[in-house]
């Protein structure tokens, strides 16, 4: 898509989103349009990964306070409807989903890294939700989607104080997948998110599939639906591969092709 305040850019079958707004990365009333362009082109032209970035001295410093103003309870909900949307569809791609947070991350830097699989933080990086500052709650699915990684006395304990968190103790809460050096972080990030989208895409949408949906609607309903899963992605030519590439050469020397 045209380089803009958010861009996307392939390497190979990953796709890096990239936030480079400055000075702080604010969420506008430009910074949703932008975004949802930049997701639409990933609906266009599916890549098999995305890692999601930013540029400048903080992922994010928050919300532009400015797009509150004047909003009545019509307009609040529309807004809501608006900034959900983008954290769901984010949520609903059919690949792996990383986030790369090189430095402070709040409100909605934050939210939309819950509506990714996994969540990569350079050390000493600071996450929080700050909402309560300005009387509102997070309505971007964050508090919800804390609450499945933390459980509820955790994301209710985060969100009500709006202390900010470093890498370190969000990665003992099991929120941060990995706390990487700063030094090399942005390398480091885009190789792990590459290798992800290297590797068995139909595969893993599975994984993420049953995930969320034992999540949503318990183990049982995960496992009812486990075998018709299983079963189609024995005709995908990614398993095919993979097994006789097993079979004749020994482990993890297949090639996958995202079908």
């Amino acid at each position: 898509m045209p380089e803009g305040f958010v861009r996307v850019q392939r390497v190979g079958p990953l796709a890096v989103l990239t936030v480079d707004r400055p000075p702080l990365n604010l969420w506008d009333v430009e910074m949703g349009p932008a975004l949802n362009a930049a997701l639409d082109s990933l609906e266009a032209d599916a890549p098999r990964g995305l890692l999601i970035r930013a540029e400048g001295r903080v992922f994010t410093g928050g919300v532009d306070v400015s797009v509150f103003a004047g909003l009545d309870r019509a307009g609040g909900e529309a807004m809501a409807r608006q900034v959900l949307a983008v954290a769901d569809r984010v949520a609903s791609f059919p690949y792996p989903t990383v986030l790369a947070a090189h430095a402070l991350c709040l409100t909605w830097g934050f939210e939309l890294a819950l509506a990714c699989d996994l969540l990569l933080a350079a050390e000493g990086v600071q996450f929080a939700l700050v909402e309560h500052i300005v009387g509102l709650s997070p309505f971007m699915g964050g508090p919800q989607r804390l609450a499945l990684r933390v459980g509820p006395a955790r994301a209710k304990e985060f969100v009500m104080t709006g202390d900010r968190y470093d890498a370190a103790t969000l990665a003992d809460w099991g929120v941060v997948n990995r706390v990487l050096p700063t030094d090399g972080f942005d390398a480091a990030a885009r190789a792990f998110a590459g290798r992800l989208a290297e590797g068995p895409t139909r595969a893993h949408a599975m994984t993420k599939h049953l995930i969320d949906l034992a999540c949503s609607a318990g183990e049982p309903a995960a496992t009812a639906a486990t075998p018709a899963l299983a079963g189609a992605l024995f005709e995908t030519e990614d398993a095919g591969n993979a097994i006789a590439s097993f079979l004749r050469d020994g482990p993890g020397k297949a090639t996958h092709l995202g079908r």
